[in-house]
């Protein structure tokens, strides 16, 4: 079961933030949300600079994937 919760843990990097400049840094990497719906809409949920998550355009994100230690810290840091 553990297992399945850190494959679920996704971030992605914010290539565009034209229309976000304040809720959104170019190039940070961001925690991404499962949000079925939104993804049907062609929309992520993403926790912003706010600390909250909201839906942004999936093209302002490109995925990664990172090693273990890395996804660590940043949850330490969220």
């Amino acid at each position: 079961m553990k297992q399945k919760t850190k494959h679920s843990i996704r971030f992605a990097v914010c290539v565009n933030n034209s229309e976000y400049p304040a809720s959104l840094e170019l190039h940070k990497i961001y925690r991404l949300l499962p949000d079925e719906d939104a993804a049907q809409d062609g929309d992520v949920r993403v926790i912003d600079e706010s600390g909250e998550d909201y839906l942004y355009p999936a093209d302002y994100f490109v995925a990664v994937e990172l090693p273990q230690e890395i996804q660590k810290s940043l949850l330490r840091a969220a």
